[in-house]
């Protein structure tokens, strides 16, 4: 067996007369070597993106001192079109309302809007929502980082809302008659009612915290609805106030 003397102290080794060529070799390799490696998957381009940019710019241009900046910034990152049927998803960032099955719409962006700048949503807040509808009232809210719990009377649009939600892991929903309101839950800083109540129901007043505030349409089918808010204050008084005249579906009764 060949052994080779240890190196005198100071004394650089003399490197093996192969040893430059090998290297020379490997640099010649390694541009084919870094092609093999797999390539790091860039997030898929959202199509819609501009469209949903140019569509909260429109809701700013109205100068609405009633449309806060921070619902126009969450709706401007929310993807209504996944919230919308398939064949309408061209049409998602249009100003109004979209048929979603059973008789329901999707709101209209502009009352979305305003009903989320009226609920005034925050982190760590509990927000009840009647209607769940086809999810995006709640994703809307549920980016702001509340607990938030919706309710859907109508099982098929729960069921196929669900899956919709399960980005926003804080959005909790189930099948049931809102007019009730979720109590297990309750009580609520907000509550947010989607369809239009012939009178504002006791119950959902009932699990409204002191201090909070309920966001609601009232009014008959064939008769005027008004977009209301009422607010319980720390003592327990409620009182109500109108903001506008709108346009909803009725609230579903399962009775």
């Amino acid at each position: 067996m060949r052994t080779l003397a240890p190196p005198v102290a100071g004394e650089r080794p003399t490197p093996h007369p192969r040893a430059p060529a090998r290297r020379a070799a490997l640099l010649a390799l390694l541009p084919a070597l870094l092609l093999t490696l797999p390539a790091t998957a860039e997030p898929p381009a959202d199509p819609y993106a501009a469209q949903r940019h140019a569509l909260v710019d429109a809701l700013r241009e109205e100068h609405d001192p009633r449309l806060s900046a921070q619902a126009l910034a969450v709706m401007e990152q929310v993807p209504r079109h996944l919230f919308v049927p398939e064949d309408q998803r061209d049409e998602a960032y249009e100003n109004r309302p979209l048929g979603i099955g059973y008789g329901q719409t999707i709101s209209q962006p502009y009352i979305v809007a305003l009903m989320t700048s009226l609920a005034r949503p925050a982190r760590d807040q509990r927000i009840l929502e009647i209607g769940t509808g086809s999810g995006y009232q709640a994703a809307v809210l549920g980016a702001f980082g509340a607990q938030v719990y919706s309710m859907e009377i109508i099982e098929p649009l729960a069921r196929a809302a669900a899956p919709r939600l399960q980005a926003w892991p804080n959005v909790h929903t189930r099948v049931g008659d809102g007019y009730y309101g979720w109590p297990e839950h309750a009580p609520f800083d907000a509550i947010v009612v989607t369809a239009a109540a012939g009178s504002v129901p006791p119950p959902l007043v009932a699990q409204l915290k002191p201090g909070g505030r309920m966001v609601i349409p009232v009014g008959g089918s064939f008769f005027t609805q008004v977009l209301m808010v009422v607010e319980k204050d720390a003592s327990g008084l409620v009182s109500a106030r109108q903001i506008a005249p709108v346009r909803f579906v009725p609230l579903t009764r399962s009775d």
